[in-house]
């Protein structure tokens, strides 16, 4: 059996790809949307994609398994629990489907799969048990999880509510996956645990950094399956506690994935815009250009007014995802040798509509044929707490609100920069917005944000210590 976990580290996501040695077929479990290289990788193995197959329907990315359908031929092999409401939409009438339930099986060559539902963090949830019996073996060595048990974590059961918008569906999901969770100290302890994430993904808030695990580790050492162990009520207040705020960008997908996303085809190559012609696009309401500059101080001195600011770091797809309508015709300010980069990381949270990309040296060809620059004053934490009391300053906390909880700068208000996007009507248009988070960095995209939507913002460049804060 031939076996490879295929990491995203923006998104913190994993990918797999399994394959039969004999046959040369291979399967996908939770592709993206750009699979040309999941097809590249088995083709270097001597393996064919003949399958693709999804824990449950995702809200942190585009799934690429309509895509392996649609262009390579592949069977998908989706979930069938969950009831009507978290049924596939665009797997109905396919015979290129098959639907899963509880116990069922299928097999690729040499290997089983037996689909185990595991609900909670959706109740359409299913993981993967894995057996390679062309090699002899008559038991699983290990399951792919998705979503359901990460390395010390559990998927999080509240993203129906707080991300896509189902009202009470929060601690019901908790109490279903409490019920999962207890299935786990039934699994043997040599089984190898397969996540669908790694630390840094918003689907859950305690997850390692570690690629893989197994059931024995997590059945001694895992604080959520300790806190199944207090029992239901105490779990339910342990999984719902502190979770961060989720991507506006979430119910977007999770709506996508289950309707069926567009096939995306060869992968979007923007030309290269000249300044001439990026200042006649920037006048365009539609337009959004996304600055990916590392160095934010570059971009706080002179930029494209209008522009949003999201380095090409892990941060950037987040950014984008929430503050980036996919409707819009997008140009990224970006080096030549990163825009196969960033058009990856845009088209697999939805932003297709890329049609051109200029370096950072186009802003002075942009002024001359009358692009209109601008630029965002900087402070630090002194200069915060010498104008906080001033009535036309309100300071705008953008970290989440379990650290604003901890510590704050008095009289701030706190919005957590993945959801501003959503609440802008809740700032006052008259006053001056003092922009921080921790470090920064959440701040310089969030002052961005706000200036193209017109407030007068002045971003905070500093560390946040506690020495100007007030609880």
């Amino acid at each position: 059996m031939f076996f490879r976990q295929i990491v995203d580290p923006k998104l913190a996501q994993h990918a797999y790809l399994v394959g039969c040695q004999r046959t040369r077929q291979a399967i996908i479990i939770d592709p993206e949307r750009d699979v040309d290289r999941y097809v590249a990788m088995a083709r270097r193995e001597g393996l064919r994609i003949v399958a693709a197959a999804e824990t449950h329907i995702h809200a942190d990315f585009v799934s690429g398994c309509l895509e392996l359908v649609e262009r390579y031929g592949c069977r998908a092999f989706l979930s069938a629990e969950g009831g009507p409401d978290w049924q596939y939409e665009w797997a109905a009438g396919r015979d290129s489907v098959t639907l899963l339930r509880h116990g069922d099986h299928f097999t690729l060559g040499g290997i089983d799969f037996e689909a185990i539902h595991t609900p909670g963090h959706t109740p359409e949830h299913i993981s993967f048990l894995i057996t390679d019996r062309g090699a002899g073996a008559t038991e699983p060595m290990g399951m792919v999880s998705g979503d359901f048990i990460f390395v010390g974590d559990l998927g999080r059961p509240d993203l129906l509510e707080s991300a896509a918008g189902h009202a009470g569906a929060m601690e019901p999901s908790a109490r279903r996956l409490y019920g999962s969770a207890r299935e786990v100290f039934e699994l043997p302890d040599y089984l190898r645990i397969w996540p669908g994430h790694g630390a840094g993904s918003a689907c859950g808030k305690a997850l390692g950094a570690v690629p893989d695990t197994t059931a024995g580790y997590e059945k001694r050492f895992s604080p959520a399956l300790a806190a199944v162990q207090a029992g239901e009520d105490a779990f339910v207040e342990y999984i719902l506690e502190g979770q961060p705020e989720p991507p506006l960008y979430f119910g977007r997908m999770k709506a996508e994935n289950r309707r069926g996303p567009a096939v995306l085809g060869p992968l979007p190559r923007p030309p290269r815009m000249p300044g001439g012609e990026l200042a006649a696009f920037a006048r365009n309401p539609r337009a959004v250009v996304i600055d990916t500059r590392a160095d934010r101080l570059g971009y706080y001195a002179d930029h494209i007014r209008g522009s949003i600011y999201a380095p090409l770091n892990n941060s950037f797809p987040t950014i984008a995802g929430c503050y980036v309508d996919p409707a819009s015709e997008i140009v990224l300010v970006c080096g030549e040798s990163e825009v196969e980069e960033a058009v990856r990381d845009l088209v697999r949270i939805g932003l297709d509509r890329l049609v051109g990309w200029a370096p950072a040296t186009e802003l002075a060809a942009f002024r001359d044929a009358g692009g209109e620059t601008a630029g965002i004053e900087v402070v630090d934490f002194d200069e915060v707490d010498a104008r906080r009391a001033d009535p036309d300053t309100l300071v705008l906390d953008v970290r989440r609100a379990t650290e604003f909880a901890e510590a704050r700068v008095e009289g701030a208000c706190n919005i957590a920069h993945t959801r501003l996007a959503a609440r802008l009507g809740e700032l006052p248009r008259g006053r001056d917005l003092m922009v921080h988070c921790l470090s920064g960095a959440r701040a310089s995209a969030a002052a961005s944000l706000l200036e193209r939507e017109g407030f007068r913002v002045t971003a905070v460049n500093d560390i946040f210590r506690g020495a100007y804060t007030h609880v």
